[in-house]
């Protein structure tokens, strides 16, 4: 195909393949590496929000078209390669504290949900997303990308068996003598192999050796192989049956009745939906903007407001189909840019992959975490790199550094290191005598972090 032709096509008009140095087929390949990384989602949500007593098949067809919508938005209009599902941590967070703890119904806590999705957009439409972006400091910025990397290598860790809990020490060597644990370093080894020898789609293979591999590796503690082959490989249920048990079931009846406390619990509960959904979104967005190449010379990110729209969108729309807060993958798009990912359209190739759940869902629930493991511990050594151009000799760069890489995996949250990286640089700044240094955005900032920490301690 020739230039021109190539140039003309409505793929290119859309997505501006060469404009970014990407083409179909790459965009695809990264488009199916981060589907495979995220497709788990689909089991992971039902089986936490069925706590509330909400129906599973519900919660699995919710969830799919949750991230079909999702995905699909962010590829169309923010042209960004960043896949959106159900946030794993606001669907514990909605099951265990806002519905079983607090006592709110399940349709309640939906409403919760949607409200923040709606004021999350609220504050898109005013840009007040694209103003923190682009007033966030460029050593912060690179930060909170080191400490995304960090956290998804944690999380690979865990999958992969190298650490465990600890009464003693909270976290320490896994058993190295797991036959799965084994299994998944030896995907790392295959993983990085093929990245040091450039294979295209590396991380893919990676993913799919280790699948393979597991079908003649068996589980210790169940007994059977950590891939097993399904009974069949196509399922599909009636849309309008499935969806019933929770689309358009949210409900604001009842939340705001009962003691000062109880109200004020609810509100908080709305606020803290909002507040990780949002300092997520930017935190996922910072890191792993730069590393999709859409930073421009000046350090921003065009269109970021847009891609933190569709994130807030995304919330609100998955509350009406049935689940809880959708917002943007981090570790799983991170996958995919890793694989050379850079615009929409690979975002749109994860989201029709996920509505294929619908249909092949016993094939791709074959893969287990152990073969994904692998895939998100190479991406935090790719998230390492930016943190090499920074001065940390120099305290105040060195200490939100250290917050933001070193607080989102000891948190397990990455909102919580965004939020003390900042704060941690307003400390910093003002303490050296540099307030100048210091936007108007960055100290509303700080009174907006600070006051939900209060209410964080209070509620």
């Amino acid at each position: 195909m020739d230039q021109t032709t190539r140039k003309d096509s409505p793929l290119e008009r859309i997505f501006h393949l060469s404009e970014r140095g990407t083409n179909v087929r790459t965009e695809l390949l990264a488009g199916a590496t981060t589907f495979l990384s995220c497709v788990s989602i689909v089991v992971l949500n039902p089986s936490i929000l069925s706590a509330t007593g909400m129906d599973s098949r519900a919660l699995f067809w919710a969830t799919a078209l949750a991230c079909f919508i999702g995905c699909v938005w962010m590829g169309l209009l923010g042209n960004f390669p960043f896949a959106l599902g159900p946030a794993m941590g606001l669907n514990s967070y909605m099951a265990f504290t806002v519905v079983l703890g607090m006592g709110l119904s399940w349709e309640n806590g939906l409403a919760c949900v949607f409200t923040s999705g709606c004021v999350f957009m609220i504050l898109s439409i005013f840009k007040v997303q694209q103003h923190i972006v682009d007033a966030v400091p460029d050593c912060v910025k690179k930060a909170i990308g080191a400490g995304v990397g960090m956290f998804i290598a944690f999380c690979g860790f865990q999958s992969a068996g190298l650490i465990q809990r600890s009464e003693s020490t909270m976290v320490a060597i896994g058993d190295l003598g797991n036959p799965g644990t084994v299994l998944a370093m030896i995907g790392i080894a295959i993983t990085a192999v093929l990245v040091i020898r450039q294979v295209k789609g590396g991380i893919l293979l990676g993913i799919i050796a280790v699948t393979i591999l597991g079908l003649f590796v068996k589980n210790p503690s169940t007994g059977m192989a950590y891939t097993t082959l399904p009974s069949a490989f196509i399922a599909f249920d009636n849309p309008v049956e499935a969806l019933a048990p929770t689309f358009g079931k949210l409900s604001f009846k009842g939340m705001f009745t009962g003691s000062f406390s109880a109200i004020m619990g609810t509100v908080f509960a709305i606020i803290s939906f909002l507040f990780v959904d949002l300092f997520d979104s930017l935190g996922v967005f910072l890191g792993i903007a730069p590393k999709a190449g859409l930073v421009d010379e000046n350090g921003k990110t065009p269109g970021a407001g847009k891609a933190l729209f569709v994130s807030a969108g995304a919330a609100a729309v998955g509350a009406v189909l049935g689940t809880s807060t959708v917002s943007i993958y981090g570790a799983e798009s991170a996958t995919g840019i890793a694989e050379g990912g850079r615009t929409g359209l690979t975002a749109c190739s994860t989201g029709c992959l996920f509505l294929l759940t619908l249909f092949f869902s016993p094939l791709f629930l074959m893969i287990p975490g152990i073969a994904t493991a692998p895939a998100l511990i190479m991406v935090g050594i790719f998230m390492m790199e930016p943190l090499r151009t920074l001065d940390l000799s120099d305290f105040t760069v060195a200490m939100p550094v250290f917050f933001a890489v070193a607080a989102m995996p000891f948190t397990y949250n990455i909102a919580y290191g965004v939020l003390f990286s900042m704060l941690s640089y307003v400390l910093c700044k003002a303490a050296a005598g540099k307030r100048k240094e210091l936007t108007p955005t960055m100290v509303a900032l700080t009174v907006v972090f600070l006051s939900y920490l209060v209410l964080d301690a209070i509620f």
